[in-house]
């Protein structure tokens, strides 16, 4: 995709048709997008050497048992899912949730949605038996399908479940990657989810443009843009990153309280999730007023992204865009681990980083091909001549046939400015 001409700017064919369904409208046709998602891990299981696939990690398990019950259960490792070769989905879950999957999850075999708990993290300690429980009942599962003797992949795991597994006579396996691959391509119904989910940070930066003034802090543009994003139904706010000013550069990546001034550069980074999809999307503004270098870093930072998706097509590499971006040392940094996630490309879905990932701190060594159906987030930076002003620029693309299309569409083609003088 070519820059886009300062007469043009950037739309979308795909659609972002409201978050309810509705019988007069094709929109997201969840039971197809439930059956594209189990056969991607099949598929993916399949070309493994694995037998089976434990997931506790929270996006793996909604992906295999399309179940969910809420934020709070992230990073708790009490619940967790599995899928063998030669069989359908089981789900062990928070308490009365398994009743609750059992009454209204009706493409999970009834007998497969189980209570469990392992401890809490440790609260509950393991001499008294709960992940020694869970790995008996994983264990006869897996005889029971026939496949004990293969490898039992494993996305994230705590030790003492690791260790009672591998008591219990199971080889435990990285089940990570494979997830990965199965993730790695997205249908129609994942674009459109993720197309919605953007266009609510759309509508929300329309809402940060015209609230930023002297006076308003960096966690009040939070707070606003929170509860905008949850008013039009969003599932989850993960992050919103709030910068402005001096602390632009480095990017401290958390917002803080401090007060926004007259002439100040401040950028922002949107990280919510709409039935399970995220987005993850960078805009920068002035106050006010723009000085020379606040405008020329803006301007670099657009001739950065704008290299990097017209490179966007299937049969390229990570490697083609890596190349496009500078050095670490040409904005400051001593390294490109120091530099990692400012010229930086990453997967988007139903987590925040997916494939593929795209940084010269990998991508050159090790490329990955571009294929149709991903969908991944590229975000440049570059510090102002000033020493404390710095731009950030995010778009959002999905590679088609002929290249990259945006989800990203509110204006950034050039520097705007919030109540200009």
């Amino acid at each position: 995709m070519p820059p886009v001409p300062a007469s043009e700017f950037a739309q979308t064919t795909i659609p972002a048709p409201g978050i309810m369904a509705v019988d007069w409208e094709e929109r997201v046709d969840y039971r197809r997008l439930r059956d594209y998602r189990i056969a991607r891990v099949r598929d993916a299981l399949a070309r493994s050497d694995l037998g089976a696939l434990l997931v506790f990690e929270t996006n793996n398990i909604r992906y295999v048992t399309a179940t969910h019950i809420g934020t709070w259960a992230f990073n708790k490792f009490e619940r967790w899912a599995l899928l063998t070769r030669s069989g359908t989905p089981w789900i062990w879950d928070f308490g009365s949730a398994a009743k609750n999957h059992r009454l209204y999850s009706p493409w999970l075999e009834p007998d497969h949605s189980r209570g469990g708990n392992n401890g809490l993290q440790g609260a509950i300690a393991p001499l008294v038996g709960l992940p020694a429980g869970t790995a008996g009942e994983i264990a006869a599962i897996l005889r029971e399908e026939g496949v004990a003797d293969l490898p039992l992949g494993v996305d994230v795991i705590e030790i003492p479940m690791l260790r009672e597994l591998e008591r219990a006579g199971l080889t435990v396996a990285d089940g990570q990657q494979v997830m990965l691959d199965a993730r790695e391509i997205k249908s129609r119904d994942e674009i459109i989810l993720m197309n919605q989910a953007a266009s609510m940070v759309d509508g929300v930066y329309q809402d940060i443009l015209e609230f930023l003034k002297p006076g308003v802090r960096e966690n009040d543009v939070v707070a606003l843009a929170t509860r905008r994003l949850l008013e039009m139904g969003s599932e989850h706010v993960e992050a919103i990153n709030s910068i402005a000013g001096e602390r632009c550069n480095p990017h401290p990546h958390v917002f803080s309280d401090r007060l926004i001034r007259p002439g100040d550069q401040a950028y922002f980074d949107i990280i919510h999730g709409f039935n399970g999809y995220r987005t993850c999307y960078y805009r920068t503004f002035s106050v006010g007023r723009a000085t020379r270098a606040q405008r020329d870093a803006y301007t670099r930072a657009r001739e950065l992204i704008d290299a990097a998706i017209a490179l966007v097509r299937p049969g390229a590499s990570t490697a083609d865009i890596a190349r496009v971006w500078p050095d670490a040392s040409a904005f400051g940094f001593s390294s490109e681990m120091e530099a990692f996630g400012l010229q930086f490309g990453h997967g988007l879905g139903m987590s925040l980083h997916e494939r593929p990932v795209i940084s010269r701190l990998n991508s050159l060594s090790h490329p990955v091909e571009i294929k149709e159906g991903m969908v991944f987030a590229l975000e440049t930076f570059w510090p102002a001549a000033d020493g404390r002003g710095a731009a950030r620029i995010e778009e959002e693309v999905v590679v088609t046939a002929d290249g990259a299309e945006l989800l990203t569409l509110f204006p950034a083609e050039e520097l705007l400015i919030a109540n200009e003088y």
